[in-house]
């Protein structure tokens, strides 16, 4: 497993990856999709399980969930659960905020 830290503070961590908008980021050899609800931030994989549509053009909605924007799979942004029940799970990468800035785990 490696770590990953973007940013220096946590104010710049917040301007880095903007409330409930989707950003992608590229982490090593690896690029992923990161998004931020309230102080909670998720990382997760850049494309939907389903048929590999890029979830950066998706949009995260109120219940901490992001849309994928081809068939509108739900994918819960805190288990990777997804809502409909022939797709798998979205994969998640521990994260935490640190003085340091975001520490992101692949």
């Amino acid at each position: 497993m490696k770590t990953f830290i973007l940013g220096r503070t946590k104010e710049e961590v917040e301007r880095l990856v903007p409330e409930n908008q989707i950003k992608t980021v590229r982490l090593g050899e690896e690029k992923i999709c990161l998004s931020r609800v309230g102080n909670a931030y998720f990382a997760f994989e850049r494309t939907c399980p389903h048929r590999k549509a890029d979830l950066a053009n998706g949009f995260i909605n109120k219940f901490q969930e992001v849309i994928c924007p081809l068939h509108q799979y739900r994918f819960n942004l805190v288990t990777g659960r997804c809502h409909q029940s022939n797709c798998q799970d979205l994969k998640l990468f521990k994260n935490e905020i640190t003085p340091e800035g975001l520490k992101i785990y692949i």
